[in-house]
């Protein structure tokens, strides 16, 4: 489902003396952030004068941050962004819009469970779905992923042996 605020992630650090702060994002790319207005810690919002993408993370300086004593009260906070402020590509959403689905059986129809977890690696990342006859650990790639209907609130997965956690 889509959702009005979407966490983007965390303020890790300061960044220079002039009161940049370092958000290391969390279910979204940092470039998505970039374009970003308004960033929104401990429900305020904060007014983004200018970011950047540096080694993975958005450099932003915020409006009432002027030094590194300012940015560092925030450091450790979770920053969320309103979902409209953000375009992703057509048929990517961020995680924490996929928490909920249901995953079903493209094949079949059967009802998998219900997508609990979105795990990141580097190569791709992973979908736990849970609740169904097994747990799955699903690689969200084209190859096992038929297609996501936020609408109808389904995952459509191409099931391939192995996919499942069985006891032997």
């Amino acid at each position: 489902m889509e959702l009005p605020f979407i966490t983007a992630g965390q303020i890790v650090n300061t960044h220079g003396i002039r009161g940049e702060v370092k958000l290391l994002p969390q279910g979204v790319d940092a470039d998505a952030l970039a374009g970003c207005k308004t960033l929104f810690i401990g429900g305020e919002p904060y007014d983004c004068i200018t970011s950047r993408v540096h080694k993975g993370c958005l450099l932003a300086k915020l409006k009432g941050v002027d030094d590194m004593d300012a940015a560092l009260v925030l450091k450790g906070c979770r920053v969320k962004v309103r979902r409209e402020d953000v375009s992703l590509p057509p048929g990517e959403y961020f995680d924490e819009e996929l928490i909920g689905l249901t995953a079903r059986d493209v094949e079949t129809g059967e009802n998998l469970g219900k997508l609990e977890e979105v795990l990141s690696y580097p190569a791709h990342k992973i979908y736990v779905v849970r609740g169904g006859r097994d747990e799955f650990l699903i690689p969200a790639v084209p190859a096992f992923i038929a297609g996501i209907d936020m609408a109808a609130g389904t995952v459509d997965v191409h099931m391939m042996e192995g996919l499942g956690t069985h006891e032997l």
